[in-house]
């Protein structure tokens, strides 16, 4: 990797930014749209939001408003679980596409593993990527028997599995079958949003002896395993900042310190099992 513009190619031969923005809690309107114009002038590629984020519309102005090739641009939005089941994500697409106002997407995540709902939804994710409506598509929050069962009622397996994915959440487990089913795993909240992450002594030492802030140790450690990142931030500076991780590599004894930090701690009480919300 040698920056912005390198990607993964995912299974079906789509090619995805490995680094792009994240814009989960950014307010619609001016905040949001400054976000994404800031991003696509420091030459992010990859733009990830959701219809829970309430700011797909912001998100796509911000894309018009670039007037940056819409062919050279990844974007990604997610059905929520209120929506989910067939004809109802059916419909959840097509609101999220208008309010992006976009002919297409280029990737389509069922947003949580509803129980009893999630298969349905899969379906309609298969439908709307055999009629050509989205370029590849996925899931979020699955955990591997929820793959394991969208496989097996199938014959299109999700390309990406975006989950929170940090040094004290390393699903080490879900990130060797992704890799082995050519699942391309993708992290939320790579950074922690509990914040101690940033300043544990490991990460900062590291930062100190690499010349580099906490923050790009950690997104640099993500990139090494080969997941697709997605740093979520509104400020300017940090979305340079961000992307500033393609000029150093890590060493592999400091890989293992910080996946040394594991605790298997999530930012949230939730149970990606048991989705009730």
């Amino acid at each position: 990797m040698t920056g912005l513009s390198d990607t993964t190619t995912l299974a079906n031969g789509v090619k995805m930014p490995w680094l792009g923005l994240g814009v989960w809690m950014a307010k619609d309107g001016e905040e949001v749209k400054r976000a994404v114009r800031a991003a696509i002038e420091f030459g992010y590629r990859s733009i990830d939001t959701a219809a829970a984020y309430a700011n797909e519309e912001g998100v796509g102005q911000a894309i018009r408003e670039s007037a940056f090739p819409r062919d050279q641009l990844f974007i990604t939005t997610k059905v929520w679980n209120a929506n989910q089941g067939y004809e109802s994500t059916l419909a959840a697409f097509e609101e999220s596409r208008k309010k992006l106002q976009l002919d297409y997407l280029d990737l389509y995540l069922i947003h949580w593993a509803v129980p009893g709902r999630y298969l349905d939804t899969w379906r309609a994710l298969v439908r709307l990527y055999k009629d050509g409506r989205v370029r590849a598509i996925g899931v979020s929050n699955h955990q591997p028997e929820h793959l394991e069962d969208i496989m097996a009622h199938s014959d299109v397996t999700p390309m990406v599995n975006q989950v929170e994915f940090h040094p004290y959440l390393t699903q080490r487990p879900l990130l060797d079958f992704c890799r082995k089913h050519n699942i391309q795993l993708e992290a939320w909240s790579p950074l922690f949003r509990g914040g101690d992450l940033l300043t544990h002594p490991v990460i900062t030492t590291l930062a100190e002896k690499y010349g580099k802030t906490p923050a790009q140790i950690i997104l640099r450690w993500d990139l090494q395993q080969q997941v697709v990142t997605i740093p979520k931030s509104v400020h300017r500076e940090r979305i340079k900042e961000n992307a500033e991780v393609f000029d150093f590599e890590l060493a592999e004894v400091d890989m293992d310190q910080i996946s040394g930090l594991n605790a298997n701690r999530r930012s949230f009480d939730y149970d990606p099992y048991n989705v009730n919300f």
